[in-house]
């Protein structure tokens, strides 16, 4: 699907490493062990792409011949913020990738009677004002729920935010480029459609029940 030229704010990860783990993600027949390591593989890879914009000093270190000039990272510091449950599956990927890294966690469910977003747990690290964020979450659908989450984060003063995702909808982004400026949208594929269920069409099925092998 060609990327729709509003989503300025929208990077579609297509390394072909990437497209490969997740055309095997997408197969029915991938069981929950297969599953949960291709999704912290694939967060793993995203994140070399979110971290592209990380800015750089320059350092001195000694090496076994002689000193020379090297960067390393400078400014803020980063925070992962899984959405509950499925969120949960890509952290892991990202700490192997960013160790010092914190983890915050933000549980969301949708009122039956107002279909909103309704916070029941958030546990952020005290200084997330001053940390890139990185939200996590395997599929944008609605983008309710996202949304919802960069919401609350921006109220508790987080500023840097990105959003990271496997799979998403182009009702998704719709919903996160009207609703959550300077947010940039990571994901490994822009897909056709939602349907009746709610679903992203063509899709993987439910990530938190294929990650924890429930139903």
């Amino acid at each position: 699907m060609t990327k729709d030229p509003r989503w300025d704010n929208v990077v579609v990860v297509d390394h072909p490493l990437v497209q490969h783990k997740l055309s095997i993600l997408r197969d029915v027949a991938t069981g929950a062990k297969e599953f949960r390591e291709l999704v912290k593989e694939l967060a793993m890879l995203m994140a070399y792409e979110a971290t592209r914009s990380f800015q750089l000093h320059e350092t001195v270190v000694t090496t076994p011949i002689t000193d020379t000039t090297t960067y390393v990272l400078a400014g803020k510091k980063v925070a992962v913020i899984p959405i509950l449950r499925a969120g949960l599956g890509m952290v892991e990927g990202i700490l192997e990738l960013i160790p010092a890294a914190k983890v915050g966690h933000v549980g969301l469910y949708r009122d039956p009677a107002t279909l909103q977003p309704v916070e029941y747990y958030c546990k952020l690290p005290e200084d997330i004002g001053d940390r890139d964020v990185l939200i996590v979450d395997p599929m944008l659908a609605t983008g309710g729920s996202a949304a919802a989450a960069v919401q609350f984060l921006r109220d508790r003063g987080a500023h840097a935010i990105s959003l990271l995702v496997l799979i998403a909808a182009p009702e998704g982004i719709d919903e996160i480029v009207k609703t959550c400026e300077d947010v940039t949208v990571y994901t490994c594929a822009i897909d056709s459609h939602l349907n009746d269920h709610g679903y992203i069409v063509p899709g993987l099925g439910d990530a938190g029940d294929r990650l924890f092998g429930t139903k």
